[in-house]
């Protein structure tokens, strides 16, 4: 790493929160889209209008397009800069990683509402290129675990622990250390924790093995239940892989996490110098629990028990989990990490994911949704005071 304070002023972003909440609120893109194109076509140089356009990309659902045009701004450049607020507060460096959303902690939501200076460095892929990087105030290590990022947390071990600045999350081997068969290695036998026993397994070993169905099997590497399955039986297995060619699997034991009534629930909870805060509740019909495809918009019954969740949460479930969530805290040893959980049926801690780039937004802020307004500012006020505190020493 090298600290250059007097380098070249980073490209200006609009930023992922400003861009999302105008895809969410289907705002006229058409005219941002053109206004973009106009910020290019006055200054070809002008990576940061390049940059908004890969994101807005990958909004609409353009993944591909969006991370072409990503890599082509960063063969140019690897600073940007997005401004909140009046961009009086700290001007706080966010070391990340090429990639779409899932690839970094989502500090442009986290930050929405603050008056702070959001300054992102992307780092070389292979890590074998020194990240040169301008003042400021407080960093934070925002690149999650994953098998392309290995490479960049392995070279940045050496400069984070001499990192010049105070730094958040600065022990890049700690997020290495998420892949989900290690994270369930370290609760194994926990009576306060269960966290399902996952494999990594070559394409040849699953073929080979004799699995413990039923298993869940997904591609290394993905997120968002990306090529996540579940086998019952052999011919799934056989199916599964005719249609995935990748050559590395995580595969899990499956637990039957439904309640009594049939539906399964998964909560979202961050962690931010140990204090736990509540993202969102998701209630579904199917044991693959996303919020977006939970129906949660369409059923108000659902939005209910979410809401009351939330409200309950500190007295509720994180009272219950107290021991869990202490130990989570011991045993991944960062400042800010995210988890995905359930319940099982004898009231244990259903541990799914533990990651530091887990999505956290506040961009439902409709009026079925004004629960969410309280317990989202207090978890993005959390994550500000985390970042004030460091810089404070």
């Amino acid at each position: 790493m090298i600290h250059a304070p007097c380098l070249p002023g980073p490209s200006a972003t609009i930023g992922l929160a400003r861009l999302a909440r105008r895809v969410e609120n289907r705002a006229d893109l058409a005219t941002l889209i053109e206004t973009l194109g106009a910020r290019l076509a006055a200054d070809p140089e002008d990576m940061g209008a390049l940059l908004d356009t890969s994101m807005l990309l990958q909004l609409k659902g353009k993944r591909g397009d969006g991370l072409e045009l990503q890599a082509q701004a960063l063969s140019r450049q690897h600073l940007f800069e997005t401004v909140h607020g009046g961009g009086t507060g700290l001007r706080v460096l966010a070391l990340s990683a090429p990639g779409d959303f899932t690839a970094n902690t989502p500090i442009d939501f986290l930050l929405e509402g603050s008056n702070m200076r959001v300054i992102t460095a992307y780092a070389d892929p292979v890590g074998t290129s020194p990240l040169i990087v301008p003042d400021h105030d407080v960093a934070l290590l925002a690149i999650g675990e994953s098998p392309a990022n290995a490479a960049m947390l392995n070279a940045l071990i050496g400069p984070c622990a001499a990192w010049p600045r105070p730094i958040v999350n600065g022990q890049p081997e700690r997020i290495a250390g998420l892949q989900r068969d290690a994270v369930a290695q370290t609760f194994a036998g926990e009576a306060a924790i269960l966290a399902p026993e996952t494999r990594r397994m070559t394409r040849e070993q699953v073929e080979a093995s004799d699995l413990p169905y039923p298993v869940t099997i997904r591609p290394t590497g993905t997120q968002a239940g990306a090529g996540l399955a579940l086998l019952c039986a052999r011919e799934d297995l056989t199916a599964y892989l005719e249609d995935y060619g990748d050559p590395a699997f995580y595969v899990a034991d499956f637990i039957d996490y439904a309640g009594a009534d049939g539906l399964f629930r998964k909560q979202r909870i961050v962690f931010i110098d140990r204090v736990p805060y509540i993202s969102h509740l998701a209630v579904s019909e199917d044991w693959i629990v996303h919020y977006m495809s939970a129906g949660m918009a369409e059923n108000a019954l659902r939005r209910q028990e979410e809401a009351a969740f939330m409200a309950s949460f500190d007295t509720g479930f994180a009272r219950r989990h107290a021991a869990a969530f202490a130990l989570l805290c011991d045993r991944i040893g960062l400042d800010y990490f995210g988890i995905d959980c359930g319940e099982t049926r004898d009231g244990r801690l259903l541990l799914f994911e533990v990651d530091v780039a887990m999505i956290v937004h506040a961009l439902e802020d409709g009026p079925h949704y004004a629960y969410k307004k309280a317990p989202m500012a207090r978890l993005f006020a959390a994550f500000a005071g985390l970042l004030e505190r460091r810089m404070a020493g």
